[in-house]
């Protein structure tokens, strides 16, 4: 693992920096595939839009200019890499420090191969996801104790991705993915309103579904029709298709997955 700060290779961060002590800040996990940062304008988009949402004054290039020391360091780059926007070192308070933004960005070396469907067995979580500031809804902040907790109710059913619901009962997303189900032979996304992440993987599947002419509809999901979900996959940037073959130990049909992934290439994500 590598990380920068602002361009420059480092081993420590400031005690006082605010995405410790408040989760001031925004965040962007991404894959590189043979050198490639895959969705890289998606993610850089989301990236501006928050930075603007949370009035954080930061230098968007200083992330090319970490990626050009760590292309110079490792002949091919494959691997996870998480940008952080950090409001930097501030006093303590929550009054605005009066300088720009620090651009972390790490780089965790790993295989990585062309995208297959990965079967997983899921089903619902019983904590719910509260509702979003409008402000922040859609955003990935460096606040995720939410996830950190639904993460943990996974875990102990032995489920790698999990449907997580909102206070109000309607089906937001996973833990850490966007969902698709499908229920009435037609395939739905939960309608972000509240809160979610507007993931890049979702927002180049969503793309892709409109250019082949696969019908999405994108409304609210009431977790009262769970019992009718005849499929469903997690998405993010790290994967297109996470098919779920088992939930709430109810066997799935395989073979919609297949005919989605191979009719919208997801093979290939650029």
């Amino acid at each position: 693992m590598q990380c920068y700060k602002n361009g420059q290779l480092i081993d420590s961060i400031p005690l006082l920096d605010r995405a410790f002590h408040y989760g001031d800040g925004c965040f962007t996990t991404a894959r590189i595939f043979h050198g490639i940062w895959e969705l890289k304008e998606l993610h850089f988009a989301r990236l501006q839009l928050a930075c603007k949402n949370l009035s954080l004054e930061a230098d968007l290039s200083l992330i090319e200019s970490s990626l050009q020391h760590l292309a110079q360091q490792n002949v091919h780059l494959n691997g996870t890499l998480k940008v952080v926007i950090s409001r930097g070192i501030g006093d303590r308070g929550y009054s605005l420090p009066l300088h720009a933004a620090d651009v972390y960005v790490w780089y965790y070396p790993r295989a990585t191969q062309v995208f297959q469907p990965e079967w997983i067995e899921s089903g619902m979580l019983h904590h719910a996801l509260g509702l979003n500031m409008p402000h922040l809804v859609g955003l990935k902040t460096l606040n995720r104790l939410e996830q950190v907790l639904l993460k943990q109710e996974a875990d102990q059913h032995g489920w790698l991705e999990a449907l997580v619901s909102d206070v109000q009962g309607y089906i937001v997303e996973g833990v850490s993915s966007n969902c698709f189900i499908r229920i009435n032979d037609r395939w739905i996304t939960p309608e972000l309103r509240y809160n979610g992440v507007h993931g890049v993987m979702r927002a180049r599947i969503l793309s892709r579904m409109q250019q082949y002419q696969i019908e999405c509809e994108q409304r609210c999901i009431d977790i009262n029709e769970i019992g009718r979900i005849q499929n469903l996959f997690f998405c993010n940037a790290l994967h297109p298709m996470k098919a779920v073959v088992r939930f709430n130990d109810r066997a799935l049909e395989q073979q919609p997955y297949l005919d989605l992934f191979e009719t919208l290439k997801l093979s290939q994500i650029d």
